[in-house]
């Protein structure tokens, strides 16, 4: 279904900036040091034990698993990057095609251009490309609190999208000179969506992380599926310090700011949540350590988008490829023949790590849930 709303001169003024700060992002993550200065994942502190006598064969090794009620040949999932721009369109159909080819999932980025000027809906249109493609629209929580369901709806339909990624950016906004300053009724927001999409709704976070806290309140309103998004990988308030001279001194400070990403899934995890490992991942030993902690599948953004932008689909293949090939070497590793053994198998945890797991553990239930 396609978006009737005609783009009004305001709109796409509007789309236009929004444009143009889409760009900025594109260029700074392939040209500039987007990552967190010292905060790390805390993946490294996922020991997996090794089996010396592990009794398998490479080709016994399965990577197929089954998110949102599709199946996919990998656990991977391309995170939403972008959208509104014409070489978003070619960023967004060429990585589409190559993950129906690879099977796995694949986001857009945020839809609000596409909203304010429905005449970009085609820098978000993959499904010509890509029929069997499980595809996840995007929008972030200041448009699920302000659009009405209806409206929502519409964005998703537009795309074929299977499921909607609502995300929260809230450092990300707050760095950005014209970004939001008032988040007041977000989870209600997704709470209505929840209920009233008929597709299934993903919370994601933008490179901060989630608390357990967080999780709790994200479940009590019907949420069962987040996207972790943690520290230690790019730092979205990084990238808007870079592009926004003013945002400099406050984008320093906080560059470092969340919660990493596998303290984000113990989090997630004791609350109960279905969990995208994303937020740092680099390599198949981080998808291998993030699956350990309960992931179902991880999500990956920067490495894909700056091989294909330096080598092309042939390089950013080739860097799915190799992902595939490590995590089925550490599946071999530690005698797991499928994912779900993956995910039993033993490991030891760092003193960092672990210290996140005790607090989790021992924040009262009603102090999580508020």
């Amino acid at each position: 279904m396609k978006i009737e709303r005609k783009a009004s001169p305001k709109n796409a003024k509007k789309s236009s900036r929004i444009g143009e700060r889409k760009q900025a992002h594109l260029d700074l993550c392939l040209e500039e040091d987007v990552s967190a200065a010292e905060r790390t994942t805390l993946l490294e502190e996922v020991d997996l034990i090794h089996d010396a006598l592990a009794d398998l064969a490479m080709e016994e090794i399965d990577l197929e698993t089954r998110w949102l009620g599709h199946r996919l040949r990998l656990p991977l999932l391309i995170t939403g990057m972008t959208g509104g721009t014409a070489q978003a369109a070619r960023i967004n159909r060429d990585l589409a095609t190559l993950a129906a080819e690879l099977g796995i999932a694949f986001g857009v980025g945020s839809q609000r251009a596409m909203d304010e000027d429905p005449d970009l809906a085609w820098t978000f249109d993959v499904r010509r490309e890509a029929p069997d493609l499980l595809l996840l629209a995007n929008i972030g929580i200041a448009q699920a609190r302000s659009l009405p369901v209806a409206r929502v709806q519409r964005l998703v339909e537009g795309i074929a999208a299977d499921a909607l990624c609502v995300h929260l950016n809230l450092a990300q906004e707050l760095v950005q000179p014209e970004g939001d300053r008032d988040f007041r009724g977000g989870l209600k927001a997704i709470g209505k969506l929840v209920r009233a999409l008929d597709v299934p709704l993903v919370v994601k976070e933008t490179g901060c992380g989630l608390s357990g806290a967080v999780a709790e309140r994200l479940r009590g309103v019907g949420v069962r599926d987040v996207d972790v998004s943690g520290a230690g990988g790019t730092s979205w308030i990084r990238v808007e310090a870079l592009r926004a001279p003013e945002a400099a001194e406050l984008g320093e400070v906080l560059r470092d700011w969340g919660i990493p990403t596998a303290a984000s899934l113990l989090g997630a995890r004791a609350a109960g949540l279905r969990c995208v490992a994303s937020g740092g991942i680099r390599n198949g030993l981080d998808v291998a350590r993030a699956l350990a902690l309960g992931a179902s599948i991880a999500g990956v953004a920067l490495p894909v988008y700056r091989r294909y932008r330096a080598d092309g689909v042939e390089g950013a293949r080739a860097q799915l490829r190799a992902f595939e090939r490590q995590l089925r070497t550490v599946m071999l590793l530690t005698g797991s023949r499928r994912l779900v053994e993956l995910a039993r198998a033993p490991r030891l945890l760092g003193p960092r790590l672990s210290a996140w797991q005790r607090f989790f553990s021992r924040a009262p239930r009603g102090a999580r849930a508020k």
